[in-house]
């Protein structure tokens, strides 16, 4: 074989293995984890309580990341931590499989808030993605709990919760734009 077609060859089959859709085996690996979830996040990632986020149809690369900083602590939650400490990368991964590849929960918002919040949008689907579906290592947030994402929010502002971007961000916003933001992107 021509040595200048190998590095392509080797290319074109490395961009297929790494674009390959999530295998059904991860996705029923995920499910058999994902038990202990279900007691906050409810059957299949949709949480009935506004106290704890929805895990479905989370972007996977999200997902696994913030599971990876619980289990590290670079996240701090005492009973995540407790929860990821028991999980090794393969866990971690079916998990992101299993929940990601569910239906998107919808957890409504105030319509008079969520219309408020519309307009000021544009500054989070860049990142998030221009129905707030989540793109990578940004998380989902269309269909959220309003109370969840608005907490978030205030953790990003107070420094308790760390990102950079979102702590510059939210720096030049109000509760009530977190209420409004919230509100908006809850109800999609």
């Amino acid at each position: 074989m021509n040595s200048r077609r190998q590095p392509l060859i080797l290319s074109f089959f490395l961009a297929c293995f790494l674009t390959m859709p999530v295998s059904a085996a991860d996705i029923a690996a995920g499910e058999q984890k994902a038990g202990s979830c279900v007691g906050c996040h409810g059957q299949k990632g949709s949480s009935g309580n506004a106290q704890w986020p929805n895990l479905a149809a989370q972007e996977r690369v999200y997902f696994a990341n913030q599971l990876k900083a619980f289990k590290t602590g670079d996240r701090s939650n005492a009973m995540m931590q407790s929860m990821a400490s028991n999980l090794n990368n393969e866990d971690i991964d079916s998990l992101a499989a299993y929940f990601s590849n569910q239906k998107p929960a919808k957890a409504g918002g105030d319509p008079t808030l969520a219309k408020a919040g519309e307009s000021k949008a544009s500054i989070c689907l860049g990142c998030h993605g221009q129905s707030a579906e989540g793109k990578g290592q940004f998380p989902r947030l269309a269909g959220q709990h309003p109370v969840y994402l608005e907490q978030q929010l205030k953790n990003f502002k107070n420094g308790s919760r760390k990102s950079g971007p979102m702590q510059a961000i939210t720096a030049n916003l109000s509760e009530t734009d977190f209420k409004e933001l919230a509100a908006y992107f809850g109800s999609l």
